[in-house]
């Protein structure tokens, strides 16, 4: 490991594409701040991911995509029967039963993980899903403080997907979305992951498309496709609009987890009309400006 100390922000970045467009100049220099940190290797196969929030829409494909890959996962569950009904039984996957809301459930998690991806959420506004107090507040702050502060120091990289606007959550529309706190509490968890001492790397997608796939197997969601929409954009700014495929958020968190120069960056995501780097590294690679 080393500390280091990069270069000042790049404040002029536009929106670049996976198409190779002018803009992937200022895609190099995407993200870099000026602080002091300590550079992790990156993972590879073999290692072990603590997947929090695996049975949700993202965590589903990211899951099936970790797997597929020669990872080990680590799947983090509040229901096995949920898990074993939407996960299955696969090679290198371990179902665990843990509420981030509840610290004392989480150290059994920890133990011999190698990266955390955090693809956890709930609903901006009252739903269903804030039963047994699942509301913002409780799973997007109080649940990610809980996470963080229990992953050991040792860990490569911990990946944390938030939401467009949490730098804008008083503009419209996203003072809307934020009527009851939700882009608040996210950011307040990038706030803490950042002063973590951690390796973080932060995706901030545009709102979520394509799924929850709640009936498919694993195998299924590997040939789940976004149609036409598999451009993908990608901005060092909090300055994305429209949609974002879950299928691409999942396959830029396989990548960062994967590539050393996306440690200590945040990424805001979206999809759009055309073709995509689909799964090739080196096409992440160019989009995410490393």
């Amino acid at each position: 490991m080393q500390a280091s100390l990069e270069a000042s922000p790049f404040s002029q970045c536009a929106p670049f594409r996976s198409n190779g467009s002018p803009t992937s100049t200022c895609a190099m220099q995407a993200g870099r701040r000026q602080r002091l940190h300590v550079q992790a290797s990156t993972i590879g196969p073999g290692d072990t991911v603590l997947v929090a929030g695996a049975t949700g829409g993202v965590g589903q494909i990211l899951t099936a995509k970790l797997l597929e890959r020669g990872y080990k996962v680590r799947a983090m569950t509040r229901s096995k029967d949920k898990a074993d009904q939407l996960l299955g039984n696969k090679d290198g996957l371990e179902v665990i039963v843990a509420d981030a809301k509840d610290p004392q459930t989480l150290p059994a998690s920890m133990q011999g993980i190698d990266a955390v991806a955090a693809v956890t959420g709930t609903t901006a506004f009252p739903s269903k899903k804030w039963t047994g107090n699942n509301g913002p507040e409780q799973t997007d702050y109080i649940a990610m403080r809980n996470l963080i502060d229990a992953t050991p120091k040792s860990v490569k990289r911990f990946v944390l997907t938030t939401s467009a606007g949490v730098d804008r959550s008083n503009k419209i529309p996203f003072s809307i979305l934020n009527l009851f706190g939700v882009l608040k509490y996210k950011k307040q968890a990038e706030t803490l992951l950042q002063q973590s001492g951690l390796p973080w790397t932060i995706l901030r997608p545009s709102r979520l498309t394509d799924g929850p796939y709640t009936s498919y197997d694993l195998n299924t969601l590997l040939q789940a496709t976004a149609g036409t929409r598999q451009d993908v954009l990608i901005s060092a700014q909090d300055d994305q609009l429209g949609e974002a495929s879950r299928i691409a958020v999942a396959e830029a968190i396989v990548q960062v987890l994967a590539i050393d120069a996306a440690e200590g960056r945040k990424y805001s995501i979206a999809s759009r009309e055309g073709e995509g780097p689909g799964t090739d590294p080196a096409k992440w690679k160019a989009l995410l400006g490393v």
